[in-house]
């Protein structure tokens, strides 16, 4: 153990020692699955373009070829170019994990470099999945001590992300505790995310996991070469608190290490939205099917929200593009109210369809007291729906689907991740099942090859 007590050094030696022997099956079956939902979401990028237009930067960039795959194509590169484009491709369809109290998306900026570099190393199962859970335990945490200030203009996937990758990959590559903290040094230092993008619906979000993703990366192989960063790049009077918040808690960097297991807190996503639409979404969802309502029944939907959700949705009133639909409150209320759920192919065919549209601009957003209280632990939903025939209807879900407590089953991972496949037609449905199938044994994986390609696996 490192001599250094400081927070930043405590979780660097956390993340450099810990061996999947500590870790309990419980924590070890989460991550299997949060893989497995993962793997789905980057399939899911192929044919996007902002997804495809990172495929062609990697392509120019080089090596033609290499040990990491590319998972939109199925062609290899290096580990950065991979971790990259596999970051981007799986943060479009908006269907990757969150967890709530950090509002971080671990999943995209800890797999693809874990997976990218096990690949590269000829690392085990077990190995990539021991250095995953570290990337959870490292990334969430920096985003629950960054605090709820720093998410009003700081997209935390972006930002805690890169710690989250330098953790990952630096456990694959053996760094000992006070190379791991220059890692995550280098990487805190190149933290970056900010959600003004949201305004005129670019593609910057894809940017966030992308850079996240590679400069963690980068921040591990340099660290293993003896090159240095920041000791205190989180608590430092310069550092990431200093510069990104407001309320950062610096308690919450080792919160319960090694015996509270944010891995297993994460949740999956359901709707194929922005997650601040999800506890409303699914409290209309049981308003409408409570009282056998439509959407030609709804006068105007109440959604009582958190600040944060009024942060970043707020922007997004009249949505140009399916992916800026997917941050407009009134745009997903409207998918669940005609459909039953805000699904990929229903934002693509109707994200701006006349009822859609005259749904969309029945709903608004209201800050409620018990709702932002309970933020960020708990994402309650609550709406009051008026119909037009003068009722006024009060929905309530204290566990969005998804939620740990509501989570989803391995046959219901396994049947998102299959049907991200079919819509992007990223890979075919044998081809899935069988990588789908071979992931669900990871742990029992001698070395870590091509996703797509699972008989690699066998020993």
């Amino acid at each position: 153990m490192t001599t250094d007590t400081t927070y930043t050094a405590q979780l660097a030696t956390f993340a450099a020692e810990l061996r999947f022997e500590d870790i309990p099956e419980p924590v070890v079956r989460k991550i299997e699955d949060l893989l497995v939902d993962w793997f789905g979401s980057a399939v899911a990028g192929h044919g996007s373009r902002p997804v495809e237009s990172m495929g062609r930067f990697a392509r120019s960039m080089g090596p033609a070829e290499g040990p990491s795959e590319v998972l939109i194509n199925g062609t290899g590169t290096s580990p950065f170019l991979a971790a990259m484009v596999n970051a981007a491709a799986s943060h479009v369809a908006e269907q990757d994990d969150v967890h709530n109290g950090a509002v971080f998306h671990p999943a995209t900026v800890v797999f693809s470099p874990a997976v990218a570099v096990a690949q590269a190393l000829g690392a085990s199962g077990k190995q990539l999945l021991a250095a995953s859970v570290v990337g959870y335990e490292v990334g969430i945490r920096v985003g629950e001590f960054l605090g709820r200030s720093h998410y009003r203009v700081f997209h935390t996937t972006g930002t805690a992300g890169t710690l989250a990758a330098a953790a990952a990959v630096g456990h694959l590559l053996g760094l000992n505790p006070h190379q791991m903290q220059h890692a995550l040094g280098s990487a805190g230092t190149q933290s970056a995310g900010l959600w003004e993008f949201l305004r005129t619906g670019a593609d910057s979000k894809q940017l966030h996991t992308a850079h996240a993703a590679g400069a963690g990366l980068m921040s591990a192989y340099l660290a293993k070469d003896g090159f240095t960063g920041a000791a205190d790049i989180l608590e430092g009077p310069q550092g990431m608190a200093a510069g990104m918040s407001s309320d950062a808690d610096p308690a919450r960097l080792i919160d319960g290490l090694g015996t509270r297991w944010a891995t297993s807190e994460t949740s999956f996503k359901y709707h194929a939205s922005c997650r601040h639409t999800h506890p409303a979404a699914d409290a209309l969802l049981h308003v409408m099917q409570s009282h056998g309502l439509t959407h030609g029944d709804l006068a105007k939907v109440v959604t009582h929200v958190h600040q944060g959700a009024i942060d970043v949705l707020g922007p997004v009133v009249r949505p140009t593009t399916v992916h800026q639909s997917k941050f407009s409150m009134g745009t997903v209320l409207a998918m669940v109210a005609q459909f039953g759920h805000a699904g990929l192919r229903e934002f693509d065919a109707n994200f701006q369809s006349e009822a859609t549209m005259l749904v969309r601009d029945k709903v608004v957003m209201a800050l409620d007291a018990e709702v932002d209280s309970a933020y960020p632990k708990r994402w309650i939903g609550k709406v009051t729906v008026t119909t037009n025939d003068g009722r006024v209807l009060h929905g309530r879900v204290d566990e969005p689907k998804g939620d740990p407590g509501n989570t989803l089953s391995r046959q219901e991972i396994t049947d998102k991740a299959l049907n991200l496949a079919a819509y992007s037609g990223g890979a075919n449905p044998q081809q899935m099942l069988e990588s789908v199938n071979a992931l669900w044994l990871v742990a029992d994986w001698p070395l870590v090859g091509p996703l797509l390609t699972p008989q690699l696996h066998v020993a």
